[in-house]
């Protein structure tokens, strides 16, 4: 019997406190304030033709959830200066984490106690902010000043699950160094390794393989990380699935078992 798939999606935006249910098939509406939106989905869709397989080392956020201020970081812009400092006042100590505005944020840490680990509406930290968008010296800096890499939003998003849908390997391995909960789940049945299947991100996938990421955890729509694998055709996933399991197969022989 094939798994019903969910009716709705969840998004999340910023600056916007409350989520918003969307259509799956709506490619994400251009927000009220010129920014994109895109959609977390953890059941699978037929890939475009001509899409090639990521091979994790490009991080995207295709098939997320996030949304923030048009304003660019120098790096994004390629500029010198990415925004007048009127404009970078006038954002959130969140924002500021999201775009990887380092020397702003460590000024907003600095007028008072507590902010490091300050939720916003949805209870997204600076700390989920900046995993979220691969913004890595940002997250180091974070974990550094003290970020609680355990928090957990109010949907039960984490840091180390948006890390893991963006396909930011780098910052997943600085979040599981932390002791962070690796089968952590949020209100959607997704995992770390659920959103890291469905974002075809192989070298994240291969990393929480390699820390002990559950395998058999299904999402609310029914389907494991081999079955998205397998229902969205990305076959280097598969390969590093099956690997996985042959070489816990192996190592669960004891010397006596016939091979």
């Amino acid at each position: 019997m094939e798994p019903t798939q969910p009716s709705e999606d969840l998004i999340l935006t910023q600056p916007s406190p409350t989520p918003e249910l969307g259509d799956p098939e709506d490619p994400g509406d251009e927000g009220a304030d010129g920014s994109d939106t895109v959609v977390l989905r953890l059941y699978p869709c037929i890939p475009e033709p001509g899409i090639p397989e990521t091979d994790g080392s490009t991080s995207s956020l295709q098939g997320s959830c996030l949304k923030h201020s048009t304003t660019l970081t120098n790096r994004q812009r390629g500029n010198e200066v990415s925004a007048l400092p009127a404009t970078l006042d006038s954002l959130s100590i969140h924002q500021l984490a999201a775009q990887g505005e380092l020397s702003q944020l460590k000024e907003h840490l600095r007028k008072g106690d507590n902010l490091v680990n300050k939720p916003d509406e949805r209870g997204f930290t600076p700390l989920i902010w900046a995993s979220a968008f691969g913004e890595i010296e940002t997250v180091r800096f974070l974990l550094e000043w003290g970020a609680d890499p355990h928090i957990l939003a109010k949907e039960r998003e984490s840091a180390l699950s948006l890390a893991s849908m963006g396909g930011y390997t780098d910052i997943v391995g600085l979040l599981l160094e932390r002791d962070v909960d690796i089968n952590i789940y949020d209100w959607n049945g997704g995992t770390p390794l659920l959103y890291a299947v469905r974002g075809n991100h192989v070298k994240c996938v291969e990393a929480l393989l390699a820390r002990g990421a559950d395998l058999t955890t299904e999402a609310d729509s029914g389907y494991t990380p081999m079955d998205l694998a397998v229902a969205l055709g990305y076959r280097k996933v598969q390969q590093v699935i099956e690997s996985h399991i042959l070489k816990l197969f192996q190592s669960n022989l004891g010397p006596d078992d016939p091979e």
